[in-house]
């Protein structure tokens, strides 16, 4: 194991440890914090999350396949990789923590596109997702090093067929990649490649 790995392992132990979630009144004002493995369930108070979109050089997006040990959506394709920020933790860290942590990648060129997404979504076990959840788009430094506890599979596709996808099967990919790849494409609500090709 080189050095680099040993730091993201040890990263992701001592996160996984200590994992806290924000938690949000109905304004999206910080009402408190949770332990992480308490919060999703049936009644999943909201709280504060973010996304991420990540291309490679070529303009290629990533899709991750989720593990089977997840608590919701597990073995669901999604986007590259999300997460919650820790309190007072700047979300932007947050997101080039969890992209250490979940993929080995280093993030270039992060940027905001979805600053106020906020979605509900009920998973086929009955576990509810209830999040605010600012959407980032980022370019991807290195190869991928997936944390198989978080990603069972990843694969690199171009925007066009990736629209096309989730326009022809939505339900074959998590409902936060559908609603936001929908949102990121603008007016009309039709998913397009524009939604990871025209930068915020």
């Amino acid at each position: 194991m080189s050095l680099a790995e040993l730091v993201i392992h040890l990263e992701n132990y001592v996160s996984d440890l200590i994992e806290r979630v924000v938690l949000l009144d109905e304004r999206g004002d910080p009402c408190g914090v949770a332990p992480k493995d308490t919060v999703h369930n049936a009644h999943t108070a909201l709280h504060l999350a973010f996304s991420c979109h990540v291309r490679d050089p070529r303009g290629r997006i990533l899709l991750t396949r989720r593990a089977l040990t997840k608590r919701t959506w597990a073995g669901t394709w999604t986007n590259a990789f999300c997460g919650h920020p820790q309190p007072f933790e700047p979300i932007p860290e947050a997101v080039e923590r969890r992209a250490r942590q979940e993929l080995g990648l280093e993030l270039r060129d992060l940027r905001l596109a979805l600053p106020d997404f906020r979605y509900r979504a009920v998973d086929a076990s009955g576990v509810v997702e209830n999040e605010i959840c600012p959407v980032y788009t980022a370019e991807a430094v290195g190869d991928l090093s997936l944390d198989p506890a978080e990603a069972m599979e990843a694969k690199w596709i171009e925007p066009a067929r990736l629209a096309a996808a989730l326009d022809a099967a939505p339900w074959a990919f998590s409902p936060w990649l559908v609603m936001q790849a929908r949102n990121m494409s603008g007016a009309g609500g039709t998913i397009t490649a524009a939604a990871w090709t025209a930068r915020p």
